[in-house]
Order: structure tokens, then C-alpha cells, then sequence
């Protein structure tokens, strides 16, 4: 009888193992089989959906197929991030077309500034914030996202 936990080899009547001590004759769970098609964990996976923000999002929803925790997790990647990339492009954008010179211009260009930095920092507290949960199993959902993203997953 070999020892599940050292590997060292016992007779057949002994009850622990000589080497380390452990019970033996105890059932031993075998590793579970990753359950994705990517061949990982799903929490690791769904911590991936988010490192590379939507991109690595899109990955995971083109080859995950059967995994709705990771597919929601890559939706929900997608969808929050893509939005708030594209509302931080336009802010960047209107705020870089406004001409300098203009006093009351001026002040609506430091507002659209002042908008950009906030929706930056949504988007890095988001960004910490799922893949911590993810990791962790959780499948917080992102509010007007999280429901859209769960009913994509179990398609």
C-alpha cells in the first residue's frame, strides 16, 4: 500500500504510514478535471476575462464553450469595459476639440477633464475589483451589465 500523501510504500495491515504518518486506507479525492475548454480552473479563468480589460474578454468568449461561470465573466468583461472605454474616448475627445482662448470654454473643457479622471477611475476599481472577485468564485454582477452578461453566458 503506497501513502496518498508521501508515496512511500507500506505493508498492507498498516494503518499509517510509516514515513510520514498519515492514515492510510482512507480514500483519496483525485483531482478534478479542469472544468473549461481552456483547460484551466474556472476562477482563474474568469480572473483572465478581465486582465486585458474587453480584449481578453472577447478571447474567452470565443473559446470557452462550456463554462457559464467563465462565459459570463468574459461577457460581462466586454460589455463593462467596452462601454466605458468608448464614454472615456468621447469625453477625451470632446474635451481635445475644445479651442483654448475662451474663459467659459476653458471651464466646460476642465469639466470634461474632471469627467475623463472619474470614468478612469471607475474603470480601475472595476478592473481590481472583478478580478479579485472572480478568482475568489464570485459572480458579482456589474449593475445594468451583470444581468445582460448572465443571460449571454447560458445561451
Amino acid at each position: 500500500m503506497f501513502c496518498s500523501k508521501c508515496g512511500a510504500e507500506n505493508p498492507e495491515e498498516a494503518k499509517f504510514c510509516s514515513r510520514c504518518g498519515v492514515a492510510l486506507g482512507l480514500p483519496t479525492a483525485a483531482k478534478p478535471e479542469p472544468e473549461t475548454t481552456v483547460g484551466i480552473s474556472p476562477n482563474l479563468a474568469g480572473f483572465l476575462c478581465y486582465v486585458g480589460l474587453w480584449i481578453t474578454g472577447i478571447v474567452f468568449v470565443l473559446l470557452e464553450r462550456k463554462n457559464a461561470f467563465v462565459k459570463f465573466h468574459a461577457w460581462q468583461s466586454i460589455m463593462t469595459f467596452l462601454a466605458l472605454t468608448v464614454v472615456q474616448i468621447a469625453l477625451l475627445t470632446i474635451n481635445s476639440a475644445i479651442p483654448p482662448g475662451s474663459f467659459v470654454l476653458w471651464r466646460v473643457a476642465g469639466v470634461f477633464s474632471a469627467f475623463s479622471v472619474i470614468v478612469w477611475l471607475i474603470i480601475f476599481g472595476l478592473w481590481i475589483a472583478l478580478m479579485i472577485l472572480a478568482y475568489q468564485g464570485k459572480m458579482w454582477r456589474v449593475p445594468w451589465v451583470g444581468d445582460w452578461a448572465e443571460r449571454q453566458a447560458n445561451k
